[in-house]
C-alpha cells in the first residue's frame, strides 16, 4: 500500500502537468482505463486460469462497479486537477478514511464513538479550510470548482474500496481488476467521443517529456498501483487501506512545492495538519476497537 500510494502521489503531479494542455480530462480517463484494461487482461491471460472461477453475475457486478466507481473516480479527479493544484487535490484524497468510516457507519458495519466523531469533524473542517481560503492564481484557474470535483472523487473511491473488498473475499485481485476496468472503459468511450477526443500528447515523440510523463501515469498509477491496492484489500480492512492515502498528501505536496505546481500557503499547512490529526484519531480508535 505504501508503494501504491507513493505512485498515486506522483500521479497527482504528473496529471496536473498534462492537464489540460496535453490532454483533456475525458480523453485522459479513457487513456488510463483503456491501458489498465489491456494490462489486467494480458496479466490474466498469462496466468491462464482464474484461481477462483467467477460467475456471470459477479462479472456483471464488477463491470457495474467499474462503470460507476472506477470511471467516476478518475473523471472527478482529472476534472478537479484541471482547475486546482495537486496539493489541494491530495488534501481531499487523504480524507478517504473518514469517508470510508462514514459510509460503513451508515451501512451498520462500524460503530461511532466520541474519538471517531471528533476525527471526522476535524477532517471535514480541514477540507473546509482548504476550500474557503484557496484563491484563483497562476497555478489554479478555478480552485473552488476543482476542489468540489476532488471531493466527489474521494467519495466515489471510498465506495469503490468498500464494494471491491466484498468481491475480493471470494475472487482473486486480477479477476476483480480486469472486469472493473473493462466496465470503466465501457463508460469512458462514449463520454470521450461525445466531448471530443483531445490528446495532443499522443502526437509527440516517445522520448518527449509529456509522453514520458503519460507513460508513467499509464503504467504505474493506473495499472500497477491498482494491482497493489487489491493485494492490500485482500489482507487489510477497507478502512486501513484508505489510511494509506496520507502518503499521497505527503508525496504530492513535496513535489508540488519543489517543481512550482503550487505556492506555499499557511492555510494549506493548517488544513493538512487538521486532516493528519483527523486520520490519527480515526486510525488510533480503529486499532483500539480491533
Amino acid at each position: 500500500m505504501a508503494v501504491s500510494k507513493t505512485f498515486s502521489g506522483l500521479n497527482e503531479n504528473a496529471l496536473r502537468y498534462l492537464l489540460p494542455r496535453y490532454m483533456s480530462a475525458c480523453s485522459g480517463v479513457l487513456l488510463r482505463v483503456g491501458f489498465a484494461t489491456v494490462f489486467f487482461w494480458v496479466l490474466g491471460a498469462i496466468r491462464r486460469r482464474e484461481r477462483t472461477p467467477s460467475t456471470i453475475r459477479q462479472r456483471l457486478g464488477l463491470m457495474a462497479l467499474g462503470f460507476v466507481c472506477v470511471y467516476g473516480y478518475m473523471f472527478f479527479l482529472l476534472k478537479g486537477l484541471s482547475y486546482t493544484t495537486p496539493v489541494s487535490s491530495s488534501i481531499f484524497i487523504s480524507l478517504q478514511p473518514v469517508c470510508v468510516f462514514v459510509i460503513c457507519l451508515l451501512l451498520g458495519r462500524e460503530k461511532a464513538d466520541v474519538v471517531k466523531v471528533a476525527g471526522i469533524l476535524l477532517g471535514v473542517a480541514g477540507a473546509v479550510v482548504c476550500v474557503a481560503t484557496q484563491k484563483s492564481s497562476d497555478v489554479a484557474s478555478n480552485p473552488l470548482l476543482g476542489n468540489l470535483f476532488c471531493a466527489g472523487s474521494t467519495i466515489v473511491y471510498s465506495i469503490y474500496l468498500i464494494v471491491s473488498k466484498q468481491f475480493l473475499r471470494t475472487l482473486d485481485n486480477v479477476t476483480v481488476s480486469k472486469w472493473t476496468f473493462l466496465g470503466a472503459t465501457v463508460a469512458a468511450i462514449p463520454v470521450a467521443l461525445i466531448t471530443g477526443w483531445d490528446a495532443p500528447v499522443l502526437n509527440m515523440s516517445v522520448l518527449s517529456v509529456p509522453m514520458l510523463v503519460l507513460l508513467f501515469v499509464l503504467i504505474f498509477p493506473s495499472s500497477v498501483s491498482y494491482l497493489l491496492v487489491d493485494i492490500g484489500l485482500k489482507n487489510l480492512s477497507a478502512t486501513v487501506v484508505s489510511l494509506y492515502a496520507g502518503f499521497i498528501l505527503i508525496v504530492a505536496s513535496l513535489v508540488s512545492y519543489i517543481v512550482g505546481q503550487d505556492h506555499f500557503s499557511w492555510w494549506q499547512i493548517l488544513s493538512m495538519a487538521m486532516i493528519v490529526v483527523s486520520l490519527w484519531l480515526v486510525e488510533h480508535d480503529e486499532r483500539k476497537s480491533n
